[in-house]
């Protein structure tokens, strides 16, 4: 009887510990990449969904277009959000992070918004 349960539990734990190694190796890592790498070489980035940071560039926010500019240290990328809800927090000025697809219109290269993330406004605040 405790050969059995014991066995019960050996089976249980190997499953438990196969599901949580599937869990591990199906989960992918996004890689968020800043303005400047990204602009650096944008041909790099255009056939994949992108996850890129940097600041909203002030008086940029187009709510007519529905575009405003992302930018970082040297570079600026324009960012359309005509898919997708604004979240709290967006605002000119303020540290976002950006998910979509990399397409280039001309010379430009835009972003095609699937999903803006803001972070928490007291983090960044000062007292």
């Amino acid at each position: 009887m405790n050969t059995t349960r014991r066995s019960r539990l050996l089976f249980v734990g190997a499953i438990m510990l196969g599901l949580i190694g599937l869990m591990f190796l199906s989960v992918d890592p996004q890689v968020q990449y800043t303005v400047d790498e990204v602009m650096d070489s944008p041909e790099e980035f255009s056939s994949e969904e992108v996850n890129i940071r940097g600041i909203v560039k002030n008086e940029s926010i187009d709510n007519s277009s529905s575009t405003f500019l992302l930018q970082g240290s040297e570079s600026k990328i324009l960012v359309s959000f005509a898919m997708i809800a604004v979240p709290d927090g967006f605002e000119e000025g303020r540290m976002i992070a950006v998910k979509g697809n990399l397409i280039q219109d001309g010379e430009m290269w835009i972003i095609d918004a699937k999903e803006i993330q803001t972070g928490c406004p007291s983090k960044y605040e000062t007292e």
